[in-house]
């Protein structure tokens, strides 16, 4: 199988009862946290195993000892040429070769589409996605979680192309691309893992005066509508990614 090569699913693999192995969080400042996807795997009594490759952190050769392998956001850009980011990018071919449940959020998104040979830039006109901003799921993202919220959370100023052999799960209007799957990896380019002190955090230090970002105080206008719907949904996400088994793959000689 080539690097960008989708496998072959013939059928699911027996369901075993759960080990409870601890998933694997990739954060990139050193202050970061894992916001409401620790919150949704502790419920779930998942330990987490976080790291921080930018300061030194390894991964793992291997996710036979977790259950499954997030990427979260940060203000640096899938095409900066920093050794990390390329070893973080290069990294998820494993999650991907072993069929591993992998998410991939923002900056992990667009790494996750970047490792499968897709395209991320910025806005052609400049734009930005900074607050709550309309989501449109797919047949197949209603297919795989129904009750997606109206708007979701958003900072970012890259977006990235739907990679080949992907299927699409939600779109939006300046950037079409919200969410998608290859296999058992999936890549949102939203954030369904802020918290309360998080939006205080971004919106506080980060720049708002962005084209097409939103002022401050609707940041929290949004929470105020939308928070409730966008951690439902994560929660009935987390559930469902986290059952998933590698497939049985085609056996060459038949």
């Amino acid at each position: 199988m080539t690097r960008h090569e989708r496998p072959v699913l013939l059928r699911s693999a027996a369901r075993a009862e759960p080990s409870l192995r601890p998933v694997l969080v990739v954060l990139h400042q050193e202050n970061s946290t894992p916001g409401r996807i620790r919150n949704a795997l502790q419920a779930l009594g998942y330990a987490l195993d976080i790291r921080r490759p930018r300061f030194g952190d390894a991964l793992p050769e291997t996710l036979d000892k977790h259950a499954g392998a997030v990427i979260l956001g940060g203000p640096m850009s899938a095409n900066d040429g920093d050794d990390y980011v390329r070893r973080e990018i290069d990294w998820i071919e494993i999650p991907l070769r072993e069929q591993r449940p992998f998410l991939g959020i923002c900056l992990g998104a667009q790494m996750l589409a970047k490792q499968l040979g897709a395209k991320v830039a910025p806005h052609p006109q400049g734009l930005t996605q900074i607050g709550y901003y309309p989501i449109r799921p797919t047949a197949a993202g209603l297919a795989l979680c129904p009750d997606w919220p109206a708007q979701v959370y958003h900072w970012h100023r890259e977006g990235f192309e739907l990679p080949r052999g992907a299927e699409l799960l939600a779109e939006g209007d300046d950037f079409p691309m919200q969410a998608f799957s290859w296999g058992n990896a999936f890549g949102f380019q939203f954030h369904p893992d802020v918290t309360f002190r998080s939006m205080c955090c971004w919106t506080t230090h980060g720049n708002t005066d962005q084209p097409g970002a939103k002022q401050r105080h609707l940041h929290f206008e949004g929470r105020a509508i939308h928070d409730v719907a966008e951690r439902a949904w994560l929660k009935a996400f987390i559930d469902g990614w986290l059952a998933l088994e590698p497939m049985v793959m085609a056996e060459a000689a038949e």
